[in-house]
């Protein structure tokens, strides 16, 4: 089938596009660096130049859907296809309103409307699209789908309904998998209700999830404990799937994994264990326990290891600790530029402070939440073309996807989260298309502690999900088990 591509196509994106050139519903399971944003443009054009659609849909997470406008659609988009870009805003000023206005009206060029996945938590959204896609043949397309994959959720039974009324969809993630296989079940739905052969997640789950009845005190609950049937879940989703590593498809420089130990003060082990005494009890009370108290008391353990603590107020209290140290001592063997992640504000403003005081104030960028989209943009332009600019330290969560930042060699995880999809976003950063050198990624760690049991917990999601995609184990991060304080 004869097409003319605007930029020339690895193998892996020709393969990927002939599978998925017009069927209705496609997956593109392509792992960061892999080049799914051009397949997914190549395929929008090859359907709008043989009339199967005349408007396109992309619903991407807040910090990647503008990449789409000021990158990938001007790169790949061939300049002889009429089209107009719209941008949705729920706080557009009179003249952004007035170009969302004539995109409803506009009808004689390709429209490609790009949305963010949050804005589907309201109603405001829907009721701009219902309007967009009145009587129009639309493609649906959800970037990082796994943002879709909580069927539970607001913005997905949203955006589910938005994909009945779609002639074609089409998913893109590197890692369709970061909780469990469970995660897979919103996001074929999404494509198509039958695609996976179950009329429920309680079926879908009964068929690949083993279940046991629990107790915690008084209480008991169906917990997951394993998984089973995941040839045949494999076999399934080859049908409609196209899956591609880095390995498998580039030519990419290696990627060394190495831990820093840290190690406690005296202050850090006693109120550690202390905390760690508090919560078991708390689990062995018989009180009604929740995941997200759990998950606060673990959070309460790893902000220790990182040197504080957070009152019951709020206050937050300051704890004599090495982990800066630990990090200044890892900079010094290095060469080249930095990244730094980190989960905590808080410890990526003391991060700062503290490069700013050994290299310069000029030398440290920052990106997380706080951080304004013009000085986001910034940040990533210093770090990447500024020689003099050598750290950059950011939260995961908010930086660690859609940014290009392969002036960086060396990644130092200053601390962890528990979210798979964060760790391997955040890896890719600098470790894609462009990097010419192997990338050291250097865990602090401190032994016998909550950060080894993230780091385990991390390796057992990336061995199940290669388990459900029918690939081999990597090798990942391998981490000490006993402390040495």
């Amino acid at each position: 089938m004869p097409f003319k591509y605007k930029t020339k196509p690895y193998e892996h994106q020709k393969e990927a596009l002939f599978k998925s050139f017009a069927r209705d519903n496609y997956a593109y399971f392509m792992e960061m660096g892999c080049g799914k944003s051009k397949v997914l443009i190549d395929n929008t054009t090859w359907l709008y130049e043989n009339k199967h659609i005349d408007t396109a849909i992309i619903i991407a997470p807040k910090g990647v859907y503008m990449n789409w406008k000021n990158s990938e659609i001007p790169t790949h988009l061939p300049d002889d296809i009429p089209k107009n870009v719209y941008i949705w805003k729920a706080s557009a000023n009179k003249t952004e309103k007035a170009i969302l206005e004539e995109g409803v009206k506009t009808r004689d060029k390709l429209r490609i409307l790009l949305v963010n996945v949050e804005a589907f938590a309201t109603a405001k959204v829907i009721k701009y699209l219902e309007a967009f896609i009145h009587r129009s043949n639309f493609m649906l397309a959800v970037d990082e789908s796994t943002t879709i994959k909580n069927i539970k959720a607001k913005r997905t039974k949203a955006i589910l309904k938005l994909g009945q009324s779609a002639k074609y969809k089409r998913i893109l993630t590197g890692s369709p998998i970061t909780q469990s296989p469970m995660d897979l079940y919103s996001q074929c739905y999404f494509l198509d209700k039958d695609l996976l052969g179950f009329d429920s997640y309680w079926s879908f789950q009964g068929r690949y999830a083993v279940i046991r009845q629990t107790r915690i005190g008084n209480h008991s609950f169906q917990q997951i404990v394993g998984f089973r049937n995941l040839e045949e879940l494999t076999d399934k989703l080859h049908r409609f799937a196209y899956r591609v590593t880095k390995e498998q498809a580039l030519d990419l420089p290696e990627k060394i994994y190495t831990t820093r130990q840290v190690n406690l003060t005296s202050d850090q082990i006693r109120h550690y264990n202390s905390m760690k005494d508090v919560a078991v009890a708390f689990l062995e009370s018989g009180d009604m326990v929740t995941a997200p108290e759990v998950m606060t008391r673990l959070l309460r353990l790893q902000q220790l290891l990182c040197g504080y603590l957070v009152t019951d107020d709020g206050e937050t209290v300051e704890i004599a600790n090495h982990r800066i140290d630990a990090m200044l001592d890892t900079i010094q063997e290095m060469d080249g530029k930095v990244i730094i992640w980190s989960r905590f504000r808080h410890d990526i403003k003391k991060i700062k402070k503290a490069l700013d005081k050994a290299y310069g104030s000029g030398t440290v960028v920052t990106y997380y939440g706080d951080t304004s989209q013009e000085d986001r943009d910034k940040a990533i332009d210093r770090f990447q073309n500024d020689e003099d600019t050598r750290f950059f330290v950011g939260n995961a969560q908010t930086a660690g996807r859609g940014l290009t930042l392969t002036a960086a060699t060396n990644v130092i995880y200053y601390s962890n989260d528990f979210n798979l999809e964060t760790r391997i976003q955040s890896e890719d950063r600098c470790h894609r298309i462009g990097q010419k050198n192997n990338v050291l990624y250097v865990d602090l760690v401190v032994p016998d502690s909550i950060d080894v049991h993230i780091v385990k917990v991390l390796q057992s999601k990336i061995t199940l999900a290669g388990k459900t995609l029918g690939e081999e184990a990597r090798k990942w991060l391998k981490v000490s088990p006993k402390r040495s304080d």
